[in-house]
């Protein structure tokens, strides 16, 4: 939505957004989105709930992004979560953010077992944010 994009490229954040720019893989423009920064113990993570977005494409080529507000973008390095460590990620992710995300993330709700976590995490990109 514009206007959220708006408020996270201002520095404002709405439960937990960020605005997140990462390089094209193919033209090397960069690109831009909001995204949802999820902190489990000191680590921030960040996950693509539509599943192999072109932004986590991006990143996932790029091996870093720029997160923050227009007037101070940090370069952050990134790396792709194995599968095995994502459906404690996921679980977290949708306690947080079920309400913005609930028709975007393969039907997983806050309920959903380990063995249905488990069977999504491939389809979901979660990367780790080095700092």
């Amino acid at each position: 939505n514009a206007v959220i994009r708006w408020l996270a490229e201002s520095g404002i954040s709405i439960a937990g957004t960020r605005a997140l720019r990462v390089r094209g893989r193919t033209t090397g423009a960069m690109r831009s989105v909001v995204v949802n920064v999820l902190r489990v113990d000191g680590v921030d993570y960040l996950v693509s709930p539509r599943g192999n977005t072109q932004w986590a494409r991006n990143a996932r080529v790029a091996g870093q992004i720029e997160l923050g507000p227009r007037w101070r973008r940090t370069p952050v390095p990134l790396t792709e979560v194995p599968d095995e460590v994502k459906p404690a990620l996921l679980k977290r992710y949708l306690e947080r953010w079920y309400w913005e995300v609930k028709g975007h993330i393969g039907g997983l709700t806050p309920q959903s077992g380990p063995a249905e976590l488990r069977s999504a995490a491939p389809g979901i990109p979660v990367f780790a944010l080095a700092r």
